[in-house]
């Protein structure tokens, strides 16, 4: 990966131990600034989540040098996150990732350490997921992606590599608005190209300003960009937005939980699926 030599790269991670990071559980919140919250509109949750989501947090280890992300106990169907310490403002962040299929993943940014607001880096290595787009948690919940994607399958039904997503059996159907959210965004074929079934992807993430632009780029592919000061999506209010977050934040690694939304359950995160990261490292811009 081609990173900016007049930056100066900290590493986030020890390669030992989770020194600097918190897990935390997996939360839902408010679905934007001022608006309702996301288990009181959407009824398809269990009445005890939230107690649920506390017993049943995520697992992170490190493993080889790197940090895994697992369901707690595995097939629990609840997640968490890995939260720094520290605040990040303006940044290039590198990290690689290699997530089991299914596995329903991400990286958020400027995120808040007492809500799940924040803006998410998609790894949604699933059926009807996408790479490198976004999705604004408690920001709006827009969905901001270049395409969507899933696996290629063997005669024997097992997943050999990744490829389009059906539009006739999609869970989340990719539409042009989508797409038009973004600033910038690849093809499908040119991302088909550079991701690595089964092996290392290395991101590289740039997050500049107030309400940050925000580049992602995969193997240096260019996937995706988005602009949150002039970003229009429905619910959106960039005023809000600002005050919520601020001029910096977290990040946090996610493992999903496999939440009720109609024909996913296990296609998000089967029982034994991990997600891992290694080499991660931060330039403060």
């Amino acid at each position: 990966m081609s990173i900016s030599s007049d930056l100066t790269y900290t590493p986030l991670f020890t390669g030992t131990d989770l020194s600097g990071w918190t897990q935390i559980p997996r939360s839902y919140g408010s679905l934007y600034p001022g608006g309702p919250e996301v288990l009181d509109v959407v009824d398809l949750f269990p009445a005890d989540y939230e107690e649920q989501a506390l017993a049943h947090p995520a697992r992170w280890t490190v493993e080889d040098g790197a940090v895994v992300g697992r369901q707690d106990p595995p097939g629990s169907g609840y997640g968490g996150y890995l939260l720094s310490d520290e605040d990040f403002g303006d940044f290039e962040l590198v990290v690689e990732a290699k997530p089991d299929w299914p596995a329903d993943t991400g990286i958020m940014i400027r995120r808040r350490p007492d809500s799940w607001a924040g803006l998410q880096i998609l790894v949604d290595h699933r059926r009807s997921g996408s790479i490198g787009g976004f999705f604004g948690n408690g920001i709006a919940s827009f969905h901001a992606v270049p395409f969507t994607l899933d696996a290629r399958y063997d005669d024997r039904g097992n997943a050999i590599g990744l490829g389009p997503d059906d539009p006739a059996t999609s869970f989340e159907p990719f539409t042009e608005a989508k797409r038009a959210m973004l600033t910038r965004a690849a093809d499908l074929d040119d991302f088909l190209r550079v991701w690595k079934w089964g092996d290392w992807n290395e991101f590289r993430i740039r997050c500049v300003g107030a309400l940050p632009a925000v580049t992602v780029w995969i193997n240096d592919l260019l996937v995706a960009e988005i602009d949150l000061a002039t970003l229009e999506a429905p619910n959106y209010d960039p005023q809000a937005v600002q005050e919520l977050l601020g001029p910096a934040g977290r990040i946090a690694f996610e493992a999903h939980d496999n939440d009720p939304a109609p024909g996913l359950a296990e296609e998000r995160w089967a029982p034994d699926s991990a997600c891992r990261w290694r080499n991660a490292r931060i330039a403060r811009l």
